[in-house]
């Protein structure tokens, strides 16, 4: 299988949303690591949510202790940094553990699930010294942005080093006489951001459908976040099938 272009995250949320409906410990998010890492994943994206719904802070410490036996490969730690998400990072570097990434998600408190993209140039101000933070953590940071070209270099002056683009809009439009329109918008915007100096990440609702076609058409994307179509792939493929078909979908 030859390497894909872009990298593949397996985003773990869902994982541990089953695991504590119970006290049993299963499903195990350390085990579902393993096996997408084994299977060729190129990093972990976990999103630990103020509520512990799903992720909890002993689920990042703990997948944090795995990475370090998989030095190539990158951990994503996302969420809103007004929230807990700056003070997860600072401990996971306080215990010299791997993180590499930060994506900051403009998520409310008991929000659902992430639905839209930081405003620029509105929130530059209060994002550039959590931005200065994270970099003087040595972290890499990723905004979470809607596919509109003008902000992207909005985003790369607050200091950002990727934007990741909220895909909702074109897995949305997937299968209807949108779907040219919402790619083209998408394009747009990944080509502006990478005229502006950003890299790209994707993510949300990507899928073994729509996957291929999203990295055939928009340019220069880095990786792609996958969580929930990846996890509900797994539970009747398994985790090793799941991620090689998605990875062939990247190499499509």
């Amino acid at each position: 299988m030859k390497p894909a272009t872009t990298n593949l995250s397996v985003n773990l949320n869902k994982v541990a949303l089953v695991r504590n409906t119970r006290h049993l410990g299963i499903p195990s998010v350390t085990r579902a690591a393993t096996l997408c890492l084994q299977a060729g994943a190129a990093g972990i994206t976990v999103h630990p949510r103020p509520d512990a719904r799903h992720i909890r802070a002993q689920d990042v410490i703990a997948l944090a202790e795995l990475l370090k036996a998989w030095p190539e490969r990158e951990f994503n730690v996302e969420g809103n940094p007004f929230h807990n998400l700056m003070d997860c990072v600072a401990d996971l570097r306080a215990r010299d553990l791997p993180v590499h990434q930060v994506t900051f998600v403009p998520d409310g408190e008991g929000q659902f699930t992430s639905d839209h993209g930081w405003n620029f140039p509105a929130d530059a101000a209060r994002l550039q010294p959590l931005i200065a933070q994270a970099h003087a953590l040595g972290l890499r940071v990723s905004l979470f942005m809607d596919a509109e070209p003008a902000a992207m270099q909005a985003a790369k002056d607050a200091g950002a080093d990727r934007v990741e683009l909220y895909t909702e809009p074109y897995a949305a439009a997937w299968g209807t006489t949108e779907q040219g329109t919402q790619l083209a918008r998408f394009a747009a915007a990944a080509q502006a951001a990478l005229d502006a100096g950003l890299g790209v990440n994707a993510g949300h609702d990507l899928n073994r459908d729509n996957l291929a076609a999203f990295v055939r058409q928009v340019p220069g994307v880095s990786e792609v976040s996958i969580g929930h179509a990846l996890i509900a792939d797994a539970l009747e493929l398994g985790y090793a099938a799941t991620v090689e078909a998605y990875l062939h979908c990247l190499q499509a």
